[in-house]
């Protein structure tokens, strides 16, 4: 908090929240103060991004704080660290990104009477400061995405708190140097009894969307309210973070060799891959590389819809891993997409000396032993299996990095197991829908994430029905695809009567070839039946959600549910993942019965399922997920409150600020 030992200045300059200026350093500005001043008389960029006040100056305060929240600084009770302002009736403090102290700025009517320095008991580091404010303007980035938003939405505006987002409207301005009209565009927010606040397009990032537990209360623009509130919030977070990060401090303070840099075999497997990577696949992977230059251990997340090529960021790294002389290990949630991977694996690596192993209850005890056996003296390179891998019996001579594909599937203490053993342990998840634990971490700074939103070139979205069932729309939906030569999943999620259901599509007289999937059924016939389906011997599989997880299968391009209403919505999201993977038109039909009514939670969570028919909505869908589910144990009952009060988004950011500002 400044201080009152204040010292009179003359003049103050005040620049804005951008990348161009936190390149900067705070002696660049001085040294060319007199050019900034002279640039902003005719230069749009400077008279946009600068405000320069000087003593006696004339100025409205309303005028001030609204070019302060364009400038990007956040409105808070009291202006401790840079970026921030705060106004008690005629004093307004700021802290200049700029500079190494706040500032007052002392009113009497519309004139400026003193500005004072403040001094800060928190020792100031710009390196330091410029670092943390540019990771805030990069998570402030990722909250603020209000693509596809619609009147009535709710939405968190950073200084005023939340409010309820009515339309976008252009505003004309009249300018008296040119004698003409400009238009603006702004987001038009309501707040309680009628207030109005219209913030302008370019500073989205001071908006993000409000995800809570129930709904927000609305309160009056130009009260503290917000500020107060906020401040509390900040407060409990940062006592939360104290918390995980002594949770976390085994891995914060772990630490192993670099990986090296790209070699030549390196090189040739990736020339190997018939595709061109995607713009968000090349910055993943930078990612990771910057990742594995450090001496911290990893620990990132790889966010990306369904086929849009996270198996191939992992077998990448899993490849530097062996090439550094490390062993990996790949963990699948089931035995159907484990041997998937490695399949994928052994046929894209058969040209090099890498040793891999499938680990499965497929295998007979002999062969498990003798794999095991080889694992523990160092081997085998890659690992992929399903549980069996966190077997206690398993011993790894030199494991280094754990891939974990569909990390939802598998809970905390598993996830944990073998970094128990090696605290520096890398770890690699991938996710489509990232479930709301890690999702929060990821948020909060203590886990990273990267986003593959880019889908591979001529990828189509799946088009999306959501109807009573009937008959003919199923018959219908079976002979289309059939008369295409592609193929078929009927999702029935009932064991105990999926030979009725068989008996039924049958009656419908399609032609179609078809075979059931379950997971009662003998592992080596699962196996079976997916290698006679992946032959197109079957062209309709009527099977459970064991479907659920990472099949690839670009022919099956249909797919009919035939009662929707149990299914979650990042389950529905999975499984409508598993087609459209060409680049041929898919199309999912999910369907309930005509005589049941559909409750309000399965009309949201179908509604979420057909508005994201858009492909790369993996995270959002995990984001409306989490709003539909509640906080339950997830996040901790304690801290849904706080939640509630500023939503999910802006409570993630503040708790990622306070972690950051601990580890400074």
């Amino acid at each position: 908090m400044p201080s009152q030992n204040s010292k009179a200045l003359n003049k103050v300059l005040i620049v804005s929240l951008i990348p161009y200026f936190l390149e900067r350093s705070n002696f660049w500005f001085k040294e060319n103060l007199p050019h900034i001043i002279k640039s902003s008389k005719t230069q749009l960029f400077w008279q946009n991004n600068i405000l320069f006040i000087e003593r006696n100056q004339s100025i409205q305060i309303s005028k001030l704080l609204r070019k302060l929240d364009e400038l990007g600084y956040e409105k808070v009770f009291k202006a401790e660290n840079p970026g921030e302002f705060s106004q008690r009736g005629g004093i307004v403090d700021v802290f200049p990104i700029n500079s190494e102290f706040a500032v007052r700025l002392e009113f009497l009517g519309s004139k400026v009477e003193n500005i004072k320095k403040l001094g800060s008991p928190i020792p100031y580091n710009e390196d330091k400061e410029k670092e943390f404010l540019k990771k805030k303007l990069r998570r402030q980035k990722i909250f603020s995405d209000l693509k596809d938003i619609k009147p009535g939405d709710y939405l968190v505006h950073l200084d005023h708190g939340v409010g309820k987002f009515l339309k976008k409207e252009k505003l004309a301005f009249s300018n008296p140097d040119l004698k003409t009209k400009e238009y603006k565009e702004y987001y038009l927010l309501e707040y309680a009894q009628g207030d109005k606040l219209y913030v302008p397009l370019g500073l989205e990032r001071k908006l993000s969307r409000y995800i809570g537990f129930t709904t927000p209360k609305i309160s009056r623009l130009g009260t503290n309210l917000w500020q107060k509130q906020k401040r509390k919030v900040k407060e409990e977070a940062e006592r939360i973070a104290r918390e995980l990060l002594s949770l976390y401090s085994k891995k914060e303070i772990s630490r192993r060799k670099p990986y090296f840099v790209k070699d030549e075999l390196e090189k040739e497997i990736e020339e190997g891959f018939p595709y061109n990577l995607t713009p968000d696949q090349i910055a993943a992977l930078k990612d990771i590389e910057k990742d594995l230059q450090n001496t911290k251990p990893m620990d990132r997340v790889i966010c990306g819809d369904v086929g849009f090529g996270k198996t191939e960021i992992a077998l990448r790294v899993a490849v530097k891993a062996v090439i550094n002389g490390y062993q990996v290990a790949f963990l699948s949630p089931t035995t159907i997409l484990a041997n998937q991977h490695y399949e994928t694996f052994k046929k894209r690596l058969e040209k090099t000396p890498f040793m891999i192993a499938l680990l499965s209850r497929l295998q007979k005890k002999r062969e498990i032993k003798k794999i095991t056996e080889k694992v523990k003296k160092g081997k085998i390179d890659i690992l992929i299996g399903t549980h069996k891998i966190l077997s206690s019996k398993l011993q790894f001579k030199n494991l280094q990095l754990l891939i974990i594909d569909d990390e939802q599937k598998f809970g905390v203490q598993q996830k944990e197991k073998l970094r128990k053993l090696n605290p520096s342990l890398d770890v690699l998840s991938l996710s489509a829908t990232p479930i709301p634990r890690t999702l929060y971490l990821s948020l909060s700074s203590l886990k990273n994430i990267s986003f593959i939103k880019t889908p591979p070139l001529g990828r189509k979205g799946v088009r999306t029905y959501v109807l009573p069932f009937q008959k003919k729309i199923v018959k219908n939906a079976i002979e289309n695809e059939l008369q295409r030569r592609g193929q078929i999943y009927y999702l029935h999620n009932k064991i105990e009567t999926i030979e009725d259901c068989r008996s039924k599509i049958e009656a419908l007289n399609t032609g179609a070839k078809i075979e059931v999937l379950h997971a009662r059924l003998k592992e080596e016939k699962i196996i079976k039946i997916m290698a006679d389906f992946q032959n197109q011997k079957i062209n309709l599989l009527l099977t459970t959600t064991i479907i659920e997880n990472g099949l690839d299968l670009p022919n099956v391009n249909t797919l009919i549910v035939d009662d929707a209403r149990r299914l979650g919505l990042s389950q529905a999201y999975q499984i409508r993942g598993r087609i459209g993977r060409a680049n041929i038109q898919s199309f999912s039909y999910f369907l309930y019965p005509k005589n049941k009514k559909l409750t309000s939670l399965a009309k949201e969570r179908l509604a979420a399922l057909k508005k994201a028919e858009k492909i790369g909505s993996g995270y959002k869908i995990a984001l409306r997920d989490l709003e539909l589910r509640g906080a339950g144990n997830v996040l901790g009952k304690e801290q849904s409150g706080n939640i509630n009060k500023v939503g999910l988004n802006l409570y993630c950011q503040m708790l990622s600020q306070a972690i950051e500002k601990m580890r400074k």
